[in-house]
């Protein structure tokens, strides 16, 4: 698995605490190689090719705030063909942990259209690499300006946030329409704590306390999957697509570092279609 060297400010404190964390991250190594070297380690020695408008990738050109870094990424084709998608894994070079999240989609689900918020540690490649049905690989990248987010301090008290760990919260769901496509925004409490962040109070690194698993399903049946890492932003927001073919149920299952499962449950019924 790819690891990663502690930033030049780490101190062994935090050094243990991304041992502890054990996050898929690259070396500290000059920049022209970095990229040769995560892609190797994802993706061995599979061709790589530029995607073009198959797979549009957006992001700020500077951040206002590297903590909560916007980026969206979305596809065009047919999900049942062999240009479906069934992967698409967001990498930040620069970052202590490069691959920041894979997102997996089902062979049945509308063209995925995938939008959250993150944190860069350094100027850096911003890419998005996706997988076909057939197994080809296609990506698309982006330069983004922001340095700090990773170390960043949380943005809310931690008593606080702690208080409402996992409490879940689905915008648009009252707009859902059975047969037609929506857009929906899952909001998780979580403190997504990277190992990186220093409390000026205890005068110790935070231990790193993330979600690493997410599951969307409808009626039983895969809507999304993401696995993350520390580059997600404090309080998870993921914009998905979702087109439900009948009445049901949309639930949300996330699993973090200490085994913690969060759980949320709507219902998409006849007062919707």
């Amino acid at each position: 698995m790819l690891r990663p060297a502690p930033p030049c400010l780490a101190a062994s404190a935090l050094l243990a605490a991304l041992l502890a964390a054990a996050p898929a991250v690259a070396p500290a190594i000059a920049d022209d190689s970095r990229w040769d070297y995560i892609r190797e380690q994802l993706y061995g020695d599979r061709p790589i090719a530029p995607a073009g408008d198959r797979l549009v990738l957006e992001t700020p050109t500077r951040a206002e705030d590297a903590a909560i870094v916007p980026v969206s990424f979305s596809t065009r084709a047919p999900q049942s063909g062999p240009d479906g998608i069934r992967e698409i894994r967001l990498i930040i070079d620069n970052n202590p942990a490069p691959s920041a999240g894979v997102f997996t989609f089902p062979a049945d689900g509308a063209a995925p259209v995938i939008a959250t918020r993150i944190r860069i540690n350094e100027y850096t490649p911003v890419r998005v690499v996706a997988e076909t049905n057939d197994g080809r690989l296609l990506m698309s990248e982006r330069f983004v300006k922001a340095a700090g987010g990773c170390s960043a301090p949380a943005g809310k008290d931690q008593v606080a946030a702690l208080a409402r760990l996992g409490r879940m919260k689905l915008n648009g769901v009252e707009e859902v329409r059975v047969g037609e496509p929506a857009r929906l925004q899952l909001l998780i409490s979580h403190p997504n704590n990277s190992g990186l962040q220093f409390d000026q109070v205890s005068r110790t690194y935070i231990p790193p306390h993330y979600i690493t698993t997410l599951d969307v399903t409808y009626n039983g049946r895969p809507v999304l999957g993401l696995t993350g890492d520390i580059s997600i932003s404090e309080d998870p927001s993921i914009h998905f697509t979702f087109t439900p073919l009948e009445p049901g149920v949309l639930e949300v299952r996330a699993v973090d570092t200490k085994g913690t499962t969060y759980a949320g449950r709507w219902t998409i019924g006849a007062s919707n279609g």
